[in-house]
């Protein structure tokens, strides 16, 4: 009954386009106030909107989020731009390769893959139509180049994830970096055979050493800002709490002083933006632990565990299952509230089979970015659609080859898990 009540009126709320964080605490509210068994007053869904978020690990997110948005103004994702354009323009489909690569690049900083096709996508987009690339290619390879931005470190949704289940933020985000390095790889493919099929060919520049040399140069500030941030979280100098402070002090000081791109009346509007994306993220977290506290409560977890091994005792039918089931919540949720909910039922069901929380972890987060470009949520989507100024169905459309990549490297990821955890394996010892 609890589980039909919560989850009923949950479903309801998204049904009637309720905002998921308040959907969530909403339906939290309902259950609590429908079954007095449970033994919660009113006032702890309020209560856990404050407990919940009052971490310190948690305060990586704000942080995260508002170094994304200092770079995407400052001028470091256009300096990376260039930096790569030199080293893969002349490449058939170049541009298609450089965005993919920036795309990686600023996942290494900015840890949202919304803002990582906002950044990146607001420079090459322009710049590939004019070159003759058809749109729907164009807007399609960066919703899906986009998603590589919470695959690899530093990720927002890692740091949820590590939150939600106890496991070592450090690891998984030394556990991201082969995988998506490996998407990015994956991605970067299919758009260079499609653009031999199409015939879009590189800028014809010859390479030239000293023309790269200076683009390296004038974008060291931008080059060195991950080997800072992950330099110091894995050389034991700052926590990633304290890293993603550290982000935000860079950004800032290359942004306003060294590129002198981002005034300073600009500043406002930037942490603006930044507040209104973490308010939400917040909302959602606190709303979510009241849910997570009414299914352990409830025991659901154990009932949804119970049924699945039921059902099959095979390990890989079983990875099989959780797989179809993410990438299906994916469609419909966003990633917060999906790791909040999901992560406490499955992670007990995948370790009872022998599956390494942190290989587990990598798996989910891999199935939440592809939701990213599946829709009808797909944040990518919509931020890409926006930037082109187009139709969806046009963004979808062009989505297509790179989602069916991007499947193929979940299911190597997580039937291989040795791709997740070699370097947590090598760094822990």
């Amino acid at each position: 009954m609890i589980s039909l009540i919560l989850f009923g009126a949950f479903f309801l709320l998204i049904i009637l386009n309720v905002p998921v964080g308040i959907a969530i605490g909403a339906a939290s509210l309902i259950t609590v106030v429908a079954e007095p068994s449970l033994g919660l007053s009113i006032g702890y869904i309020a209560q856990n909107l404050v407990t919940s978020t009052d971490s310190f690990p948690i305060m990586a997110i704000p942080f995260f989020v508002l170094a994304g948005e200092l770079m995407g103004g400052g001028g470091i994702s256009k300096r990376l731009l260039n930096v790569f354009n030199e080293i893969f323009g002349r490449i058939t489909g170049g541009l298609a390769l450089v965005t993919v690569v920036v795309c990686m690049f600023f996942a290494a900083i900015s840890g949202s893959g919304p803002a990582t096709v906002a950044a990146v996508g607001g420079m090459v987009i322009p710049t590939m139509l004019e070159k003759g690339y058809d749109k729907r290619f164009v807007l399609g390879l960066i919703a899906a180049a986009g998603c590589i931005g919470v695959i690899i470190p530093p990720s927002i949704p890692m740091v949820i994830f590590c939150t939600s289940t106890g496991q070592s933020i450090t690891e998984l985000f030394m556990a991201g970096f082969l995988p998506g390095i490996l998407m990015g790889l994956g991605l970067m493919t299919v758009a260079y055979f499609i653009s031999k099929k199409r015939g879009y060919s590189g800028d014809g520049r010859p390479f030239s050493f000293k023309r790269t040399l200076s683009a390296i140069w004038d974008g060291k500030w931008a080059l060195i800002s991950p080997v800072i941030i992950l330099g110091g979280i894995y050389g034991s100098i700052f926590t990633p709490t304290e890293a993603a402070a550290v982000s935000v002090v860079y950004s800032f000081i290359v942004g306003v002083f060294i590129y002198k791109e981002l005034r300073l009346r600009d500043i406002f509007g930037v942490i603006r933006s930044a507040g209104l994306t973490t308010g939400t993220v917040l909302v959602v977290l606190g709303c979510a632990a009241a849910f997570t506290k009414i299914l352990t409560i409830g025991q659901i977890p154990q009932q949804i565990a119970g049924a699945i091994t039921r059902l099959t005792d095979n390990k890989l039918i079983i990875l099989l299952l959780l797989n179809i089931v993410l990438l299906f919540v994916g469609c419909f949720m966003d990633t917060a509230p999906s790791i909040m909910i999901l992560a406490p039922i499955f992670l007990p069901i995948v370790t009872s089979l022998g599956v390494e929380p942190i290989h587990f972890g990598i798996v989910m987060i891999v199935n939440l970015a592809i939701g990213f470009v599946t829709p009808p949520l797909g944040i990518n989507l919509f931020v890409a659609s926006r930037i082109g100024e187009t139709k969806l169905d046009q963004v979808i459309q062009g989505i297509v080859p790179f989602l069916i990549s991007m499947l193929v490297i979940l299911m190597l990821l997580t039937y291989i898990p040795s791709i997740s955890m070699l370097f947590p394996n090598l760094m822990m010892g």
